[in-house]
């Protein structure tokens, strides 16, 4: 799951990460150096060169501008357009006022993961099978003709032998010099990319891309990389690997990080890692002129961050995710003393909006993009009503019981049998997006998809009442204290300390109160199970999804908690099946009010 949603994190934009932002600067025109006075000779002018790299990064399976869930053009307020056809537009014009071999185009990751496009090429059909597809995007990176990229968390989302053969249909490195071996403790992926660029008159200039990806992949994916692979923080990989890059001759430094730079963590201290550590890599590690930044879903035109050992500025820009952006370093270099320095570095990011499709991704996707629209838009039942999760945030809402009740039904029937069959079965689920919506009438895989956008997996995990109830209190600390009188606005009610929909979970089966005029911490009243307040004592059997199950959002007691049961089926697959055996979609199957908002005991609505 991307930690930061776009949408909710535009609007506190950098703050979080303590550095001042600036607006890109250009770097002056190179100028001769002045004579010195009458009758000497000019001194020659010192040769320059000007080198410029792209970078893109959280496209998320976002080839085309398109929303496969509403069946439509992807549209927002604010008129964003998505997809690496534009993107390509954009870097083809760059190459044609640069200079193809002046420029280089890197990602920072999470690439094959966060459509049904890439989703059917995982699943439905799957690059892994023999003679199986060429994932698309795969092709249309090839075709835009990338140099590097890094690994992202969600990479691993669907097993290392999906990435191993993604990683095979590149025509470019995928880099990961954090991603090691768990054994010999060797990188496991590439490290880095050396690339030469060749100036008239003058040596090469050897640029270098590190590549690093994210430590949180340890917990994300847990069921994946466990024992397999070890992900190392990044700051001292940067600092292991910079050196060895300067050593063999490398000009230029840049990092692809797939790391956010506010230098938080979402997962509490289960890591000694920091999660969105870029911006502390820039500062600790000397040697490094540009960092490009991803993870974090913010646009990030230049953000400037002093090297506390060199006090030089290192360049961070990280371009809006889904190809929405394209970020550009300028860079300029001066040959002086037998060797190129780094003189100037400015970052911006470029809109994708301003241009339309490159008509060569256009007709080298289309046909699977096409066969995706048609699998997504395979109707599977039909609802009595309306369902939506407008207002889920706040109100118990039918359409996340939905979600809860298949989660339940698929564990009860995986206990069967087993020690833990007499367990009542409980199940967590969130509200994630805030425009699903299941219309009357026919539902679709598309309608079914958009309600659960993750390809998070179901796990089984042992809880008591007692860690229930801290469960609970620390999923209240989401809404925003508010006095009883006071006028209630339901934009300002949710969204406390910038936690975003995604950690805000119901529990089903237990009934509760969320008294949000009393501080977090003491919130949940009239907890009862069946009509009975709950025991302390009492074990339940948590149905959970696997990012919270390891850790994700860092909810109290579930990631140590006892597993019982996992599985590797997308929990949204897993509504498609339990809505197709069932033909209709009534709410009487599935919805119950569990809990609600109140002040000092009285129902908020």
């Amino acid at each position: 799951m991307p930690l930061n949603r776009r949408k909710f994190l535009t609007k506190s934009a950098v703050t979080g990460a303590g550095v001042a932002l600036t607006g890109a600067v250009t770097a002056p025109a190179a100028e001769a150096a002045p004579g010195h006075g009458h009758g000497h000779p000019h001194p020659k002018p010192a040769k320059r060169y000007a080198l410029t790299v792209l970078g893109t990064t959280d496209l998320h399976g976002h080839v085309f501008n398109w929303d496969y869930f509403k069946d439509a053009e992807y549209t927002d307020s604010a008129g964003n357009a998505q997809g690496l056809a534009r993107i390509s537009t954009l870097v083809n014009a760059i190459r044609k006022e640069k200079g193809r071999e002046n420029t280089l185009l890197i990602d920072a990751g999470d690439t094959i993961q966060g459509t049904p496009l890439t989703y059917y090429y995982a699943k439905v059909d799957p690059i892994t099978a023999k003679r199986g597809p060429v994932h698309p995007m795969a092709q249309a990176m090839n075709a835009i003709g990338y140099d590097a990229a890094a690994l992202g968390n969600h990479e691993f989302n669907y097993g290392i032998e999906t990435l191993r053969k993604f990683e095979s249909q590149l025509r470019f490195p995928l880099l990961g010099a954090n991603a090691v071996d768990a054994k010999t403790l060797k990188p496991a992926f590439q490290p880095y990319v050396m690339k030469t660029f060749h100036v008239k008159g003058a040596p090469p200039v050897k640029v270098a891309v590190l590549g690093l990806t994210n430590p949180g992949i340890a917990i994300w994916d847990k069921a994946y990389v466990q024992g397999k692979l070890t992900f190392p923080g990044l700051e001292e990989q940067a600092a292991k690997w910079v050196p060895k890059l300067r050593s063999m001759g490398a000009d230029v430094v840049i990092v692809s990080a797939h790391s956010g730079s506010s230098g938080t963590s979402s997962y509490g201290d289960q890591l000694p890692y920091v999660e969105n550590s870029a911006a502390l890599v820039a500062q600790q590690v000397p040697g490094i002129d540009a960092i490009l930044v991803g993870h974090a879903h913010l646009e990030i035109p230049e953000l400037k961050v002093t090297n506390t050992a060199t006090g030089r500025t290192v360049v961070l820009s990280e371009p809006l995710a889904f190809a929405e952006r394209l970020s550009v370093f300028d860079i300029g270099l001066v040959f002086t003393k037998g060797r190129w320095s780094v003189e100037t570095v400015a970052s911006k990011v470029l809109n994708s909006n301003t241009v339309a499709d490159d008509p060569k991704i256009t007709r080298l996707i289309k046909d699977q993009h096409a066969e995706v629209v048609r699998y997504v838009n395979q109707v599977v039942g039909t609802a009595t009503e309306t369902l939506t999760t407008v207002d889920a945030r706040y109100k118990d809402a039918p359409i996340i019981d939905l979600i809860t009740k298949v989660q339940e039904d698929v564990v009860k029937a995986a206990l069967v049998g087993t020690e833990y069959a007499s367990l009542p079965v409980l199940a967590q689920a969130s509200p994630f997006s805030r425009t699903s919506e299941i219309p009357a009438g026919s539902v679709t895989i598309r309608d079914l998809s958009g309600l659960y956008v993750y390809d998070n997996t179901l796990v089984a995990k042992v809880m008591t009442g007692a860690q229930l109830r801290a469960y609970l209190e620390f999923s209240a600390e989401y809404f925003v204290q508010t006095a009883a009188g006071a006028p209630v606005d339901v934009e300002k009610l949710t969204n406390a300390n910038n936690r975003p929909d995604y950690n805000y979970d119901y529990v089903s089966g237990l009934s509760y109160d969320i008294d949000v005029a009393q501080p977090a911490g003491s919130r949940i009243k009239n907890l009862t199970y069946e009509g009975a307040a709950l025991s302390d004592t009492r074990q339940f059997v948590l149905a959970v999804n696997n990012y919270r199950a390891n850790g994700g959002g860092a909810f109290p007691h579930v990631a140590s908690a006892t597993e019982v049961w996992s599985e590797s089926t997308e929990i949204r697959t897993r509504i498609a099946e339990w809505v197709t055996a069932k033909g209709v979609l009534d709410p009487k199957d599935f919805a119950s009010v569990d809990w609600r908002l109140t002040r000092n005991g009285t129902p908020v609505f």
